[in-house]
């Protein structure tokens, strides 16, 4: 009874932000926008949306940073207190716009701290926090202590887990060890982004991983290690591969141009799975919980109906987005350690 009780206190406090919010367009407009809603929660934003209560949103304002192409001037402050030729522009994604001296609109220099940002910024410090008590944990040891235990224990055996079995067997034990640290921050920045999207509230909440210039930025990472510090046989498969004369050379160069695209596509594909499988997870969650006020709004034999389908699949989509944070992190950096390896390829007769 008492594992029952936390159950449901867990998912009222999972559904509350949206529930909140959803109660407001419910009220203003008379009937449930869902797209609208879910692409709100999904979008960046200038503040930190906690709550709707009595009509009025409870946020945490956030510095909005943007130069003026009119005057050059930089302009600090919020987003509640813009300069008059400064807007929120609905048709870009709410993004800060500058109206020009002839009625033009312009995109200004934006160097604001958004929500994703912030989240960024977390997730940063809670990543320096865990592997910083960790540090010192080995620091204290000597050589008759026994093996960590607890939450050291598990850091330990998540590390030797991605280390051993994805980077050194992807790569190679001949040229693993450069690529391990950037790649075992890669994994854990995109495993604690996820987990910490998935708090409703302050400070989770921000879809990380589901923007796409974050996993684009990601992706870029991988390319640029990936073909900067290739070896000369990776490039002679890419522009003069092992084939017949005819398919690389005459009379197009089909092979080379086909490995050519290559390096383009292999990271696009890592930035689109990871932004695609992300963003349609908080979707599908943020879908659901709206459905509870739709039922409702279509009588109570409906809400009831509808309400008991929405808090099961709540329950299911929470329960496998915890599986999908760690399936999406572990998938992105072995594709990545995959692509270090081929770059690493030795000359085979």
């Amino acid at each position: 009874m008492k594992q029952l009780k936390v159950n449901i206190l867990l998912v009222l406090f999972m559904l509350f932000p949206v529930l909140s919010h959803a109660e407001t367009a419910h009220d203003e407009g008379g009937t449930i926008d869902i797209p609208a809603i879910v692409l709100e929660h999904l979008s960046d934003s200038y503040e930190w949306h906690i709550a709707t209560y009595e009509g009025k949103h409870i946020s945490i304002p956030l510095p909005v940073i943007v130069r003026s192409d009119n005057t050059g001037e930089w302009y600090c402050g919020s987003a509640h207190n813009l300069p008059d030729k400064f807007f929120f522009n609905k048709e870009a994604h709410g993004k800060i716009y500058e109206k020009m001296e002839d009625g033009s609109i312009v995109r200004p220099i934006d160097l604001s701290i958004t929500k994703a940002v912030a989240q960024i910024w977390i997730v940063v410090a809670v990543l320096i926090m865990v592997f910083v008590s960790c540090a010192r944990w080995y620091k204290k040891r000597d050589e008759k202590s026994a093996a960590p235990s607890g939450f050291v224990g598990m850091m330990e055996m998540l590390v030797m887990t991605i280390n051993n079995d994805v980077i050194k067997a992807s790569i190679g034990e001949k040229h693993y060890k450069p690529y391990a640290p950037y790649l075992l921050t890669v994994f854990f920045f995109i495993f604690t982004s996820n987990l910490i999207g998935l708090i409703p509230v302050f400070p989770g909440g921000a879809n990380v991983t589901g923007n796409i210039n974050v996993t684009f930025f990601l992706a870029l990472c991988t390319m640029l290690v990936v073909n900067l510090f290739g070896n000369k046989e990776y490039w002679k498969e890419v522009f003069w591969p092992d084939v017949p004369l005819f398919l690389k050379a005459y009379p197009v160069p089909l092979i080379p141009v086909i490995e050519f695209f290559g390096l383009f596509t292999k990271p696009f594909a890592l930035m689109v799975r990871l932004f695609a499988n992300m963003m349609a997870g908080h979707a599908v969650i943020l879908s659901f919980t709206c459905v509870i006020f739709l039922g409702w709004s279509m009588g109570v034999g409906y809400g009831i109906g509808l309400n008991t389908f929405s808090v099961i699949m709540l329950l299911f989509m929470n329960c496998l987005e915890l599986l999908v944070a760690f399936v999406q992190a572990y998938v992105f950096t072995l594709l990545s350690a995959v692509f270090i390896g081929l770059a690493h390829q030795e000359h085979s007769h």
